[in-house]
């Protein structure tokens, strides 16, 4: 029978099957062919024994959260304790632009800010959406709750980001855990778990612990490249461009920076996510 994995705890993995779960255990075969099962895998399960018998082909995974098949992200980004970071944003957008995954952005805690700083942040958002991405406040629930429908989306962010109390405010009857801020470190003790798909608004949500630090060591230059939308938009001389080194008169994408069109942040992003901000 065919099902999904929903949840795993400690070798047990709970796989549904037309709304049914059966907790269930792996081959031990698994463990020699180099596969470990990871939620949100689809597989056939044998419902006489309850052992996982196949585990099917995976469109993406993410190896931090571990889950697979998610076709969209919700990047919950706070603007205020933690401050708002264009670097860890970008970097959760360059992983899910690679594994094939919508980002999709969803903005907390504005409500600490002073209006001047209001102002700042909206143009930087702005040009968030001007390139294509979704940019939703925590307090557009309706407008969240549709995003949801057919889709398995994975809710990620910093840690203290407030992911907990948005899915409060979405759906009581979640009720996770909300955790306090440091104040010393300006982040958030964990509350999330583990990582477990859950069926919300006609479609399923995957909730997964917050983090902080995210490495990009695995992505090659060209991945990296790709990930900014933006670029291909503005046609340098050479195909082959790297936007670090080049001529700005050769390079359009360094020449936007200059003028404006491209926001400067993500390209100084760029270049540290190369390890080449030597460039900036």
């Amino acid at each position: 029978m065919k099902g999904q994995i929903t949840k795993i705890i400690s070798n047990l993995y709970y796989v549904n099957c037309n709304n049914t779960v059966y907790p269930c255990h792996s081959r031990g075969n698994f463990r020699n062919k180099n596969i470990t099962p990871v939620v949100g895998d689809f597989c056939i399960i044998s419902t006489q024994d309850n052992y996982i018998l196949e585990i099917l082909p995976r469109k993406n995974f993410l190896i931090r959260p571990l889950v697979a098949n998610i076709d969209q992200g919700l990047i919950v980004t706070s603007l205020k304790t933690p401050d708002f970071s264009t670097n860890l944003l970008d970097k959760m957008i360059l992983i899910m632009e690679v594994n094939k995954i919508k980002p999709i952005i969803c903005i907390t805690k504005e409500d600490l800010l002073k209006e001047e700083e209001k102002k700042n942040y909206k143009e930087i958002l702005n040009y968030y959406k001007k390139i294509g991405y979704e940019v939703y406040y925590n307090r557009e629930l309706s407008k969240i709750k549709k995003i949801f429908k057919d889709k398995t989306t994975v809710f990620t962010g910093q840690t203290g980001s407030g992911k907990s109390s948005l899915f409060n405010k979405l759906d009581e009857n979640l009720k996770f855990a909300v955790g306090e801020v440091s104040i010393a470190l300006g982040r958030g003790k964990h509350t999330t778990r583990c990582v477990e798909l859950i069926n919300l608004f006609d479609g399923k949500l995957v909730d997964t612990p917050g983090f902080s630090n995210i490495d990009l060591s695995n992505f090659s230059d060209e991945e990296i490249k790709n990930s900014f939308i933006e670029f291909p938009r503005f046609q340098c001389r050479y195909k082959d461009c790297s936007h670090t080194n080049e001529d700005i008169s050769e390079c359009r994408v360094k020449k936007s920076v200059e003028n404006g069109e491209i926001l400067k942040s993500r390209y100084e992003n760029y270049l540290k996510f190369l390890k080449k901000d030597k460039y900036s």
